[in-house]
């Protein structure tokens, strides 16, 4: 264990949990509030750009939303311009991003939405680097949080110890605030029960998704092919599938589907699947494209919104997936984690310290920016047949059936489209939906 894993002052001391983007833009934002900051990350990182063991979905497509990769460039000026400059793509909707909807493709027009298409060990590093090159920021790698310092009235530190080593000894870290950006498999609504607090409420909604996917070497004279997407009509178990470009000049492939699909990661059986959905463009566009390595599958479990700002204490917050894990269907995850982040240097700078009116602020702000997100996604989950929990009662239904409308209508009515498109992009809330120039089409249109 380095000198920062001893017991220290806690004032104007952050610990954040988990190294991976969630975690190092809580870090970067905590930054010229807080005196110091301490990742505790449990791995090692990987020298250069590559995959690393603790994160299992890494081989898999990862998208920034226009609104996700806003909030990360507000928080680190010129990320985007080294992202690019790396081989990210930057896929214009819906000119660049040809999306096959459940009732077609959406009518075009000109937009300035975009998304960012890259692998995660490119985002990872990008992200990486730049807390690295923070002072007031230290990384702890390959150690591992046990538990939390503190009582009912306030969390004050955490409880380290070197990962892998049998009988490391277990020092204290004092902070006035813990950040728990740990992800998806977080311990700490154990820890928090164990300073004497009521179990995290939850919202779990579990449609049974599964994916494989598998990169390949863009043939050339395909650099005009930006990205594919062909969602799902089925309730059963919707498949589904995404050809994004990322660096290197490669496509990434995914294959997926709901409760009831199971992709394969068998190469002939993988591409096989690709074709039989309803549209094979991606299936012929990687016809005669050379893979690079093979087909990696992973079934991600459940969504779950852990509601931390009922009960938790003083001096700890959660965000990213260590506070809402979502169907990485929907591609909101990392985004809602970068909104996360700028709502905490927002709440952080207004108050100019860590103490408890900055955590209640950020907690109220995380929760506002993951409801949106997480109402769209789990009034999708629930239209397929497989899955378990979430509502169904009149008020979704009836959301379903106007959504429906506004689909139908954005096929051919490009005010509706790029409402759409913004609303799914997090740029605007769902309410754009029922502004007059979308609400007249969509009742009242042919």
């Amino acid at each position: 264990m380095s000198p920062a894993g001893r017991a220290v002052g806690d004032r104007g001391t952050a610990v954040v949990i988990g190294g991976g983007p969630a975690g190092c833009l809580a870090a970067w934002a905590l930054r010229g509030v807080a005196r110091r900051v301490v990742v505790v990350e449990r791995d090692r990182y990987p020298d250069g750009t590559d995959f690393r063991a603790g994160v299992p979905q890494g081989r898999h497509g990862h998208l920034l939303l226009e609104a996700g990769h806003r909030a990360i460039e507000e928080l680190m000026p010129g990320a985007l311009a080294e992202l690019l400059a790396a081989g990210a793509q930057l896929v214009a909707i819906p000119s660049g991003l040809r999306v096959l909807t459940s009732v077609g493709h959406l009518a075009p027009y000109d937009s300035e939405v975009t998304i960012l298409s890259c692998s995660r060990p490119l985002l990872d590093r990008t992200v990486l680097d730049r807390v690295r090159s923070e002072p007031s920021i230290e990384i702890l790698e390959g150690a591992e949080v046990v538990g939390l310092l503190g009582s009912r009235q306030g969390v004050t530190g955490v409880q380290l110890r070197e990962r892998g080593r049998e009988g490391a000894p277990v020092t204290d870290l004092a902070a006035e605030l813990v950040v728990d950006a740990a992800g998806r498999g977080t311990r700490s609504g154990r820890w928090l029960i164990g300073l004497g607090l009521p179990s995290t409420p939850v919202e779990r909604i579990d449609a049974g998704v599964a994916y494989a996917s598998r990169f390949y070497h863009r043939p050339p004279g395909r650099e005009d092919q930006l990205a594919l997407d062909v969602q799902t009509r089925a309730p059963e178990h919707g498949r589904f599938a995404v050809l994004l470009p990322v660096e290197g000049n490669r496509w990434l492939v995914s294959l997926g589907g709901m409760r009831g699909f199971e992709p394969s990661i068998q190469p002939q059986e993988f591409e096989k699947q690709l074709g039989e959905l309803r549209d094979p463009a991606i299936a012929e566009a990687i016809a005669g494209a050379e893979p690079v390595g093979p087909a990696r599958g992973f079934v991600p479990g459940p969504s779950v919104w852990r509601r931390h700002e009922r009960t938790d204490p003083p001096g700890f917050l959660a965000l990213g997936d260590a506070a809402c894990t979502f169907n990485p269907v929907y591609a909101q995850g990392i985004s809602v984690a970068a909104l996360g982040a700028r709502a905490l240097r927002e709440a952080a700078r207004r108050h100019g310290a860590l103490g408890p009116a900055t955590v209640r602020e950020a907690r109220r702000a995380i929760c506002a920016v993951t409801r949106h997100p997480w109402v769209i996604a789990a009034n999708e989950d629930v239209r397929f047949a497989g899955t378990i929990g979430g509502e169904r009662g009149p008020v979704v239904r009836l959301q379903h059936r106007y959504l429906d409308r506004v689909l139908a209508r954005a096929t051919t009515d490009a005010t509706v489209s790029a409402a759409f498109h913004r609303v799914v992009s997090m740029v605007e809330p769902p309410s754009a939906l029922f502004r007059p120039s979308v609400l007249g089409p969509v009742l009242f249109g042919r």
